[in-house]
């Protein structure tokens, strides 16, 4: 007659984990999924575009208020929540175009300014080239008057460019 209790001879220690409630996890080198997950290859272009998207829909709230009933028929107070409805979504179409119009002028300005600038640029650049000329053909012909007048002139000449180059090292 056995108690249902274990003999002496039989007694065995056993360990136990203690239970998380979730089922034990397989090894993590090892998938025991039959397909696994592979996330989709997408082109830089369509990554742009799905990130767009994705942005759009967590950022836009969609917003249902006042719907009408699903009986038959319209109640007194239905024509006056139509005329509210209208005239928020023409507030709201407004607001946009308001909005269109003002960055479509900074746009414009911009491309404008831009252009400006650039004329701007060229001419200065011009006008300062012209300026390096002259002031180049003054030099060279400064040279050839003090070359032809000799050496005492030509050291005399030299100390001076000497002296103008450092007054203009100094003022810069």
């Amino acid at each position: 007659m056995s108690t249902g209790r274990p003999k002496d001879g039989d007694t065995q220690l056993a360990v136990v984990e203690p239970k998380s409630g979730l089922p034990p996890r397989p090894p993590s080198t090892t998938s025991t999924a039959i397909v696994e997950y592979e996330k989709p290859a997408f082109k830089e272009d369509e990554e742009d575009l799905e990130v767009k998207l994705r942005r759009i829909i967590e950022n836009v709230p969609v917003r249902v208020s006042n719907t009408s009933g699903s009986s038959a028929g319209s109640g007194s107070g239905d024509f006056h929540q139509y005329r509210q409805m209208r005239r928020k979504e023409q507030d709201r179409l407004a607001r946009m175009d308001v909005d269109y119009q003002k960055r479509k002028e900074i746009a414009e300005f911009n491309m404008r300014r831009e252009e400006r600038l650039k004329a701007a640029e060229e001419r200065t650049s011009k006008k300062r080239l012209k300026r390096q000329k002259k002031k180049q053909r003054k030099k060279e012909k400064k040279m050839k008057s003090s070359a032809e007048g000799g050496e005492n002139k030509k050291e005399e000449s030299s100390d001076d460019e000497a002296d103008s180059e450092h007054d203009e090292a100094t003022v810069e």
